[in-house]
Formats: C-alpha cells, sequence, structure tokens
C-alpha cells in the first residue's frame, strides 16, 4: 500500500503514532483550508482492509503489548492487558470483521475506545487489536459515502460509511455496533 509507515533501521521500536507525528511534520505538501465540516478519524488495517473509527472514542493509541489471556472466554476476546493498573479486555478486530489479522509485528496497536452503548450502567470500554495504525487526520465529511450493499457481512453490519484515502477504500466502523456484536457473540 502505498501509504505504509517506513520503518527506520535507526528507530526498531518507535511508536507508531510518533513515526505518523514525525512524517507529518516533515510533509512539504501544501495545506489547503477548507470550510467544511470534518471529523477526526483513526485509520488503521487489519491484514489487508483499511478501517477507521472516529477519533472521539479512541482514547489512547498502544503499542501491542503482552496480552494475558483468559480462558473461556469468547473466541474474539483475546485476553486482557494492565493499562496503568488498570485490567482492559482486547478484542481482536479482525475476528469480528471476519478479516484475517496480518503477521504480528511490531507496527501492531491496541486502540482503547470507548461507546456510548452502555453494559450495566457505564459505557463499554475495551481496546481492540489492529495489525497496524495508518494515520490519524481529518476527514471532510461529505467525503464519507453511504456503505455499499455490496460490502459483504459482517463487514456491512458494523459499517456506517466509506471513504477513499490515496487508491484505497477506508470502511468507517460504527463502534457500538462492534461492541454489540462482541456481546452478541459474533467472532
Amino acid at each position: 500500500m502505498s501509504h505504509a509507515m517506513d520503518s527506520s533501521p535507526d528507530h526498531p521500536n518507535q511508536d507508531p503514532l510518533n513515526e505518523i507525528l514525525a512524517r507529518r511534520r516533515t510533509d512539504d505538501t501544501d495545506c489547503v483550508v477548507v470550510d467544511a465540516p470534518s471529523v477526526k478519524l483513526v485509520i488503521f488495517d487489519i491484514g489487508e482492509r483499511l478501517a477507521a473509527l472516529p477519533g472521539r472514542q479512541v482514547s489512547e493509541i498502544l503499542p501491542l503489548s503482552t496480552i494475558h489471556v483468559v480462558p473461556g472466554c469468547p473466541p474474539a476476546l483475546e485476553g486482557v492487558i494492565s493499562v496503568r493498573g488498570d485490567i482492559t479486555s482486547v478484542i481482536r478486530l479482525g475476528d469480528l470483521l471476519g478479516i484475517t489479522h496480518g503477521t504480528p509485528g511490531r507496527q501492531g496497536a491496541i486502540l482503547l475506545a470507548q461507546g456510548t452503548q452502555t453494559v450495566g450502567g457505564e459505557p463499554m470500554r475495551s481496546g481492540l487489536r489492529v495489525d497496524r495504525v495508518v494515520d490519524v487526520l481529518d476527514i471532510v465529511e461529505d467525503r464519507i459515502q453511504p456503505v455499499p450493499e455490496t460490502l459483504n457481512e459482517p463487514l456491512h453490519r458494523v459499517a456506517c460509511g466509506v471513504f477513499q484515502l490515496d487508491a484505497c477504500t477506508v470502511i468507517l466502523l460504527d463502534l457500538d455496533a462492534l461492541f454489540q456484536d462482541y456481546l452478541n457473540g459474533a467472532g
């Protein structure tokens, strides 16, 4: 993919988000000011598929770390991690979406996400395992198109739009629909 992050031998363990920010600081392209509503999106890939979540629902992007397996959990629940002393579940997003994850690598990330749907009176919150964070950027809302009918299940069930990034189609996901699929036992 043309938007892949370069891996530098000088910084083999550099955080993917820091790589994106460093690339933006050195980007020579001219900025165009657009007076249109936009939405901040976290764009990531799982296998060969690009997807995005609204930035307001992603509180942190963590590098992939040790995930502790919890026996007897649903297949999509990879395990738990400790985030500053808080135990957080980690869902393999590819399992919910019916997408095979790529080979585990150093660019893997966990998106700490919180939906608006409540479970036990609290908003549902979980880590979402992705293969790589591609970018965090603002997209003009008019660029987001309706979900095509040809998009296969279970993606169609949890998608709320699509847009183009470079020459690739990115699927905008509905976090609450993802969490509902997880609660319903999908994946």
